[in-house]
């Protein structure tokens, strides 16, 4: 089984804090996860999928962002959001002390935004990316298209969404994702809203290990 852990660095600004999942038999590679808006990192599709990612061999870190470290409850203020993503490049900076190889950062919704923009802004920083939900605009302003960064994105990109997600629709993802000039892969989660199913877990169960297969054939 793989073996959690708290993890904290009070060295960096910001810090960083959340859980380090080492793997039984790791495979040199590692992964960093983050939440959105209205969650931390102990968020059941987090804990799920970093168990998952675990059992093949990844030494995977979720991390709170700042702005959660900040306060416990409540979304990010739009002031958060530059602070937000330097906290994810520090905790990318963490999870490469403790492996080898590669090194893929993820998030789901407003923390797959800010992976990704902070990817765009540093093509050199990971390996690849895993948007979960991606917030591709808020519920009933499909004229408001958060896409503007996509085609600075060097990096492959998974991309997993419910069918049913209000924050942006298969076909609306599918038509951003040609704007990146990397390889994408999208994994789609039929009947699934902006939570992927997993605040109704029992429904969802293979879920974790599809995400972590179409993960591997795109970044085998």
């Amino acid at each position: 089984m793989p073996h959690v852990e708290p993890f904290e660095d009070r060295t960096v600004d910001p810090p960083v804090r959340g859980f380090v999942i080492h793997p039984e038999e790791a495979n040199g590679e590692g992964l960093v996860l983050t939440h959105g808006a209205g969650s931390n990192s102990r968020a059941p599709m987090l804990v799920a999928l970093s168990e998952a990612f675990a059992e093949g061999g990844y030494t995977v870190l979720r991390v709170d962002l700042p702005f959660r470290q900040a306060r416990s409850f409540g979304p990010p203020r739009p002031g958060d959001a530059a602070r937000d993503r330097e906290g994810l490049r520090q905790a990318v900076e963490a999870i490469r002390k403790l492996v080898r190889g590669r090194v893929f950062l993820g998030g789901q919704s407003y923390g797959g935004r800010q992976a990704s923009m902070l990817a765009a802004d540093n093509p050199e920083l990971v390996d690849g990316l895993l948007l979960l939900s991606y917030p591709l605009h808020a519920p009933g302003r499909p004229d408001q298209l958060r896409i503007q960064h996509l085609p600075n994105l060097r990096m492959p990109v998974l991309f997993v969404e419910g069918t049913k997600d209000p924050f942006g629709s298969v076909e609306e993802l599918q038509a951003a994702m040609k704007l990146i000039p990397s390889p994408t892969r999208l994994e789609t989660v039929e009947g699934a809203g902006h939570d992927l199913g997993f605040k109704a877990k029992a429904k969802t169960p293979e879920l974790p290990q599809r995400i972590v297969k179409a993960f591997l054939e795109i970044f085998r």
